[in-house]
């Protein structure tokens, strides 16, 4: 396996520094939140780097990259495409995690050029509300009922844009294990930080426009697929059963015993599906590039 490199790109606003390791096809990684801070995603690069020419970068909100907005899905595309650009790949494959996994279902409808297949992995959906309120509702029902009121009061300052980011970390604190099959059982949660701006921002605008991304996503040419946790809090059935619908060039993974975090509950699970994703690229004629680091 190479070595990490690190990069810093120009975009509008400042810069947005990520890094690079891994050899084989392009594939750039899109974090969740939004809002979140990248570096839980390292393990997730450390297990596609051994056949794919991983990259991965902080979204715009949150240091190394540039502090300022705008926060909206619109600059989060452009800075998608800012990032390919800089480093020079005319096309990759993208796989995003949570909020990243449907920045790469958009990325592919309104970008198909720039996209060799996209891969979310327990994301929200983009049919409807994309399961968001059978999602709220569930991560309210995991929740120690003790905890439920200060989490709800919590998250409605961090809706409003009035939240600090104490008060999100300790929201995430109290909801961490719920992401998870095994509430009991559970790894410690990671150094993690967030931008209160760029969660308002962002998660106010995750259904507006839902029904032109699945409109797109059923005429696109660009082969996706999603990776579902079977005891995730995402509710897969209605969330990644539906989105993949949309399309006979989709696929579903359903991970059974894997929460949230596919990729730590059974390590190897996304790599397989990226794998397979690969391969339809390939069946389709989506070659170019595909076996090369470079793109």
């Amino acid at each position: 396996m190479r070595g990490r490199d690190a990069f810093t790109l120009p975009v509008p606003g400042g810069s947005l520094a990520g890094w690079l390791e891994g050899a084989g096809p392009p594939t750039l990684l899109l974090h969740g939140g939004p809002g979140m801070s990248f570096e839980y995603l390292d393990s997730l690069g450390e297990e596609l780097a051994p056949d794919f020419r991983v990259a991965a970068y902080q979204q715009r909100g949150l240091e190394p990259s540039t502090l300022n907005g705008p926060f909206t899905i619109a600059r989060a595309i452009d800075d998608v495409i800012e990032v390919l650009d800089g480093l020079n790949w005319e096309r990759a494959l993208v796989v995003g995690h949570s909020w990243g996994g449907q920045l790469a279902l958009r990325l592919a409808a309104g970008h198909p050029e720039r996209v060799k297949g996209a891969l979310a992995v327990d994301p929200l959906g983009v049919v409807g509300d994309g399961g968001m309120r059978a999602f709220e509702a569930e991560m309210a029902a995991r929740t120690p009922a003790k905890d439920r009121d200060r989490r709800r009061e919590l998250d409605e300052r961090a809706m409003d844009g009035d939240g600090t980011q104490e008060d999100f970390l300790e929201s995430l604190r109290l909801v961490w294990p719920a992401y998870f099959a095994d509430p009991d059982n559970v790894p410690p949660m990671p150094p993690i930080r967030l931008s209160v701006e760029a969660y308002s921002g962002i998660i106010n605008e995750v259904t507006v426009d839902a029904d032109d991304v699945a409109a797109a996503l059923a005429t696109t040419e660009v082969p996706f697929g999603v990776v579902a946790g079977g005891a995730s809090p995402m509710p897969w059935g209605q969330a990644a059963q539906a989105t993949v619908e949309l399309s006979p060039r989709a696929f579903l993974k359903v991970v059974p015993a894997a929460g949230h975090f596919p990729w730590l509950d059974e390590p190897g699970s996304v790599l397989a599906a990226l794998k397979r994703l690969a391969d339809r690229c390939l069946e389709h004629g989506w070659h170019r590039g595909l076996r090369s680091p470079d793109g």
